[in-house]
């Protein structure tokens, strides 16, 4: 059973919040991607696209992740997934609440190291104004 502090998940018995990504977290229906392709926002980058919908109604941040199969075979598509996964992961205290994420990578997302695909989120989710000040 896990404890929530500040809209993060804690372990029982913890004094620190733990940074998992839960699964009331992502966006997993199609109809949900849709509906930030149709009404949100789009920032582009080299390797990856930021899709943002303003969801004020909800108090949680919740994300998904697109790879196609223009980025390669499955094990450098879910690569590329969890890598993506663990970015929104540890960087989730830092996003603003109230919004639905949709990440898509680019083919060049397959050959980024972490680092660099980080930078690109990072760049892309302060373009879009989701970062808490």
């Amino acid at each position: 059973m896990a404890l929530w502090y500040d809209g993060v998940a804690m372990s029982p018995g913890s004094s620190s919040p733990s940074l998992s990504f839960s699964k009331d977290r992502r966006l997993v229906r199609p109809e949900e991607f849709a509906q930030v392709k149709a009404e949100g926002v789009a920032h582009r980058g080299r390797t990856l696209v930021l899709g943002v919908l303003a969801r004020e109604q909800e108090k949680l941040f919740r994300a998904g992740f697109v790879t196609s199969k223009r980025i390669g075979g499955a094990v450098v598509r879910n690569r590329v997934r969890r890598r993506l996964r663990d970015i929104v992961r540890t960087e989730q205290r830092r996003l603003r609440e109230g919004f639905w994420l949709v990440v898509i990578a680019r083919p060049a997302a397959a050959r980024a190291s972490y680092d660099a695909l980080k930078d690109e989120w990072l760049r892309l989710a302060e373009r879009a104004s989701i970062l808490a000040p």
